[in-house]
């Protein structure tokens, strides 16, 4: 069976990436394999990366507040190159209406701080295999 690919982003100047690290080691110890792009990364530079990895999912941590414009910026790149396949979530602190804006617009799933890593893992095998 394929192991399942995630990109880790850390988009705009968002300089804290504990969680992101934390996710992704995580993700890691699960069996997955993942790309982490450290941080102040560009929307374009984290669609770049996920469409040369070959990723299954894209979650982005996102805790400056630009999660009303990095998502949205995410989703249209990945249209106009054709690589909608490619499933995207996040996480980060995303106001409640804010978060229901996103989902309409295709954000698949967020995760708030002290979301167990548990759960994070069990919802990309769940939605990778769909």
């Amino acid at each position: 069976m394929k192991k399942i690919r995630v990109l880790i982003g850390k988009p705009g100047l968002d300089g804290h990436d504990r969680g992101a690290k934390v996710v992704a080691a995580a993700l890691r110890d699960a069996g997955m394999e993942v790309i982490y792009t450290g941080l102040h990364q560009t929307a374009e530079q984290i669609v770049e990366a996920a469409i040369q990895e070959d990723v299954d999912i894209i979650g982005l941590s996102i805790l400056s507040g630009a999660h009303m414009a990095i998502f949205p910026r995410v989703l249209e790149l990945l249209k106009k190159q054709g690589a909608e396949h490619i499933i995207v979530s996040g996480g980060g602190i995303i106001p409640e209406e804010d978060a229901k804006e996103l989902k309409k617009l295709g954000v698949k799933r967020l995760f708030g701080p002290g979301t167990p890593t548990t759960e994070i893992v069990e919802y990309i095998r769940k939605v990778v295999s769909r």
